[in-house]
């Protein structure tokens, strides 16, 4: 049986899903409203793809009236909402990648109107944007803008002008999204290193976002991690001697095993990561999804049992912070207190009554998080 096709599975997944959407900057009124409409989970895609489309059409109007800030919102929230009308092991995975390319569409809009400055970074395992902090990068241009719901040659922000701003480059954090979870998703995270003078670096590697369709997720992802610091080096106004990453969810495993095998690697943080994963005790909807992602059941168990931090633990040699939330308790995951415990410069911050991505008490941990990041890698902010 498909997980889609369970009994009574609706309202466990709208409940489920209720605080990372909340996390993410979804409004909590309009999920409400959105998911009191559904009476099934094949609803589900339509459904928050209808609440994207309306801000995009929000967006056009804002843009005629030459309304910048307000599109970039606008544009911003339907990122969000697009996004996250591919979260289930939908049968239809063309209509998921659409989706994704049309959330990746909309964020990039949203950026050339808001911040010019950002810049697509993309190679063969990955695709995503560098933002900076306010003072650093590349400026004194205007970035090349589709229209809202058109492609942009070659998926990138062109900055003209090559001027960089004055003072010394910034440290960057690569920030890597989970299982069905993608770039558009954590707009908090960003915001949070951004504030602390810390560039950000926010991707979809292999089986995530726009690369889901394309790519299929890989343990190795030290070797995903390398390419976007390759790519990213060398860019006005970041510096990639004081990189770190931040993962979230099978990110978490993905910040962990990068900063086992990623010499650049300064610091990491892995937030409700899991330190192994046991293909068996796996809820169906993990199961479906590794399933969707990877291509086949066998390929998906295949990637499940590499999801392993037995071996790189011991080999992590820089600063490593855990957070866990106390509620967040997934059959066939073995969480961080594993990894906190074989990793020997671990933190562990545990909030007691987060859940799984600790979107229920985000002010908990995310500004703690951000400081212990922005110290560790120089952060003049």
């Amino acid at each position: 049986m498909r997980f889609l096709d369970q009994p009574d599975v609706l309202a466990p997944f709208v409940a489920g899903n209720r605080s990372r959407a909340f996390g993410a900057g979804l409004d909590p009124f309009a999920y409400e409203r959105v998911t009191d409409g559904l009476r099934s989970l094949y609803d589900w895609p339509a459904a928050f793809r209808t609440e994207g489309d309306r801000l995009l059409s929000a967006a056009e109007e804002h843009t005629a009236r030459g309304r910048a800030v307000s599109a970039g919102a606008a544009l911003r929230g339907a990122a969000r909402w697009l996004h996250f009308s591919t979260l289930l092991p939908h049968p239809d995975r063309q209509a998921m990648d659409r989706a994704a390319r049309a959330a990746d569409r909309a964020m990039h809009r949203a950026l050339a109107l808001t911040e010019p400055s950002a810049e697509r970074v993309e190679g063969a395992s990955f695709a995503g944007w560098l933002r900076r902090p306010a003072g650093a990068g590349a400026s004194g241009g205007t970035a090349d803008v589709a229209p809202v719901g058109g492609a942009v040659a070659g998926g990138a922000v062109a900055v003209r002008g090559g001027r960089v701003a004055a003072g010394e480059p910034v440290p960057v954090v690569v920030v890597v999204p989970g299982l069905d979870s993608a770039k558009e998703e954590f707009h908090a995270v960003a915001g949070a290193l951004l504030a602390r003078g810390v560039a950000v670096c926010s991707v979809d590697g292999p089986g995530q976002g726009v690369m889901a369709a394309v790519r299929a997720p890989r343990a190795d992802f030290q070797h995903v991690l390398g390419e976007v610091l390759d790519s990213v080096a060398g860019r006005p106004g970041v510096d990639v001697s004081r990189a770190g990453v931040l993962g979230l969810s099978l990110g978490g495993y993905y910040a962990s095993v990068s900063a086992a095998y990623e010499p650049r690697l300064r610091a990491a943080v892995a937030v409700s990561g899991p330190y192994r994963l046991e293909w068996d005790g796996l809820p169906l909807f993990v199961r479906d999804t590794l399933a969707g992602r990877c291509g086949s059941v066998a390929a998906a168990r295949e990637f499940a049992g590499r999801v392993d931090l037995t071996d790189a633990a011991p080999r992590v040699d820089r600063p490593l912070l855990v957070v866990e939330g106390g509620t967040d308790d997934i059959p066939g995951v073995t969480g961080g207190t594993a990894l906190a415990a074989a990793v020997r410069d671990a933190t562990l911050l545990t909030v007691p009554h987060g859940d799984h991505l600790l979107g229920n008490c985000r002010p908990d941990w995310l500004p703690r998080t951000a400081d212990w990041l922005a110290a560790l890698l120089g952060a003049d902010a």
